[in-house]
């Protein structure tokens, strides 16, 4: 065969090589295509109402309204300043007016970024682009989501005036604080028009939607002004201004509107269902689906709890030594607490408090705030004892100074608060008293495992390490994990997960979730009731007894908490309906005293703010008894020995014990 021939029949077969692949990649677009192109949204007409969004409506557990959110004003565009939209073009999509929905330039320069530059993404949608992207796409990266929102922005350009595309675009964007659309911006921001905003303002706000949170200029303010000066420079570079004005602009007083609460009294609760729904649905979802939202909360306990808080904290501050932050120390919030009341029957979180203020200090310490319990996760060592090792109430220990060797490390010396050892006394009146060397010489026994094992079942989910010094709650653990894994022990060792959601509905009505109540056995119920016996001790005549001598008489359980340097005091307990957690301390940890020089523990900084709420809480109330289990006898015995108590011994403790 010829080479001329061998050459001819070569490039034959390459010619049909290349239709083959032409035909087959032409087959997979048309096929990606006709996917894409499936079921595509249909932009409403006038493209004004896809401003027309239902508000969701929050409902308290008692099915009064408590809140409604989203919705969104239209604002016309020549209502607008022209500065804020002459801002939002050049820091969004400067060519805007010269394209058809797609900037070509800018995609092909997106496209080589992402392709030859590892680890760098680059988008280069247009106002066009975004505004389909934010009305009918979910916000996951994928190419055919891309390729959809495209065509959508193609229908847009092709069906709506650029101007009614901007008006629509600009009053639905996000500007952060729950401010929907420039109207409702302009309002929040600067308590204006947005007809009346100046450069200043406008280039404010035109840096805000890139990352609401991150530029809130209420809480961030630097950052905003660096946010802004990029959005000026965009408008000089673009020639919409004069690099004299953008200055000008620049160094003006920002002029911020003093921030409104964004809730009611109710706004640590609330935040923490926002945030529970965003999650679960997305911020477009929760602010703009119609959503009907019936969560636990019981208003008025919302309102004890806030004013048993504050009220508690300030008379601590009256007495405290450095209680309030140094003048011109923005990052310290004072003295702070938190309170999370949960019911005992069913896990609904009834009240929750996370902080003094919401608008000064929105960090939600009742769920975010991991601080160590102290001798608050001693129930969980107790309990891990009469359960693993047999022990009993009444068993006799000793209040001693003790010395643990650790492998590789010193010894373990933990010390009692008091700095004193009183030697022998029942187990009783050690947790009572909240005796350290006792615990300590009880978890060397027993071994860390077993406690975390039974705060795990109990519901502390915080990370826990296998060390002796976790039975002296050594590890940070929330108010809500505490309120809930205590509601465990109230409820004679069923587990109730905790939950603030009941139910949501989309705006059809039709049912997106609801919680079932269910509950799991977890702990020992005769060995629970010891325990609980031993923590109604704690109020009755230990550690926590401040609540009785504030007036508290509904029989409770409960634990302090007092960890070391007294950074952190604690109270949680319960009554057989009711658990509720209380924490007191400062977000940086250091010490509380008094003007004294005292420390300040837990029976002191959080109890009476337990009392307080507690009190007011179960006001009316009829007075109910924690269950007592078949097999359970109690017994007056002498609370050095344990022995039998007779008319001889002074001050006898009863205990609860098991039948054999």
């Amino acid at each position: 065969m010829s080479p001329i021939v061998r050459l001819m029949r070569l490039a034959t077969l390459l010619v049909f090589v290349l239709l083959t692949v032409t035909a087959l990649v032409a087959g997979g677009l048309f096929c990606f295509f006709l996917v894409a192109a499936k079921d595509l949204p249909r932009v409403p007409e006038p493209i004004g109402r896809i401003n027309d969004t239902p508000s969701t409506e929050i409902f308290s557990a008692g099915g009064r309204r408590i809140l409604t959110i989203g919705g969104r004003e239209t604002v016309a565009l020549d209502d607008v300043s022209y500065a804020f939209v002459q801002a939002i073009l050049a820091t969004e999509d400067h060519r805007f007016w010269d394209h058809h929905g797609i900037n070509k330039l800018r995609t092909v320069k997106a496209l080589w970024v992402t392709l030859f530059e590892p680890g760098k993404v680059q988008g280069a949608s247009t106002i066009t682009q975004q505004l389909a992207k934010n009305l009918f796409f979910s916000f996951e990266q994928t190419y055919i989501r891309k390729f959809r929102e495209l065509l959508v922005a193609f229908q847009i350009e092709a069906q709506f005036s650029k101007q009614e595309i901007l008006e629509a675009y600009i009053n639905q964007i996000p500007f952060g604080v729950g401010a929907y659309g420039i109207g409702e911006a302009a309002r929040t921001f600067f308590g204006k028009s947005a007809g009346e905003l100046t450069l200043s303002e406008a280039s404010l706000l035109a840096g805000l939607p890139k990352s609401p949170t991150r530029y809130n200029p209420f809480r961030y303010p630097d950052r905003a002004r660096a946010r802004q000066k990029v959005v000026l420079k965009r408008m000089v570079d673009t020639g919409m201004i004069t690099p004299q004005e953008a200055e000008d602009a620049g160094t003006a007083p920002l002029g911020l509107r003093k921030q409104a609460r964004a809730l009611r009294v109710d706004s640590y609760f609330l935040d923490a269902v926002m945030k529970s729904l965003e999650e679960r649905y997305s911020p477009e979802v929760v602010y703009h689906g119609g959503l009907r939202v019936y969560t636990t909360l019981d208003p008025s306990m919302q309102r004890l709890a806030e004013t048993a808080l504050q009220e508690g904290i300030a008379r601590l501050e009256s007495n405290m030594k450095n209680a309030n932050p140094e003048k011109g120390d923005e990052d310290d919030n004072g003295l702070q607490g938190a309170l999370v009341s949960v019911d005992v029957r069913t896990g609904a979180v009834k009240a929750l408090v996370g902080g003094r203020d919401f608008f000064q200090t929105p960090y939600n310490r009742a769920l975010q705030n991991n601080r160590q319990a102290g001798s608050g996760f001693k129930p969980f060592l107790y309990y891990s004892v009469m359960e693993n090792l047999g022990k009993s109430p009444a068993d006799v220990v000793e209040d001693k100074a003790v010395s643990i060797p650790i492998a590789g490390k010193p010894p373990w010396r933990p010390r009692n608060f008091e700095r004193r050892y009183e030697g022998p006394m029942i187990l009783k009146k050690a947790f009572t008293g909240s005796v350290n060397s006792v615990a300590a010489q009880l978890v060397q026994a027993l071994g860390p495992e077993a406690v975390i094992d039974t705060a795990r079942r109990c519901g502390i989910t915080s990370p826990l390490s296998p060390v002796y010094s976790v039975a002296l709650g050594t590890f940070g653990v929330s108010p809500l994990e505490m309120a809930s894994a205590y509601a465990t022990f109230a409820s004679g060792g069923v587990r109730h997960p905790p939950f603030w959601i009941r139910r949501v509905e989309d705006v059809s009505g039709r049912v997106l979730e609801e919680h079932i109540i269910t509950g799991e056995r977890v702990l020992n119920e005769s060995v629970t009731y010891q325990l609980v016996d031993m923590m109604a001790g704690v109020i009755d005549e230990g550690t926590g007894n401040v609540v009785r001598r504030l007036g508290f008489s509904l029989p409770a359980a409960g634990k302090t908490g007092t960890t070391n340097g007294y950074n952190d005091a604690w109270f949680t307990g319960f009554t057989p309906t009711l658990s509720t957690s209380v924490w007191v301390g400062f977000d940086r940890g250091q010490g509380m005293r008094s003007k004294s020089g005292a420390g300040i523990t837990g029976g002191r900084g959080a109890a009476p703010i337990w009392a307080q709420f507690v009190k007011q809480a179960t006001q009316g109330e009829p007075p109910r008894q924690f269950m007592v289990p078949s097999g359970i006898y109690f017994k007056n015995v002498n609370p050095e020995n344990g022995a039998w108590a007779g008319f001889w011994t002074s001050d006898p403790m009863r205990v609860a014990l098991r039948k054999q």
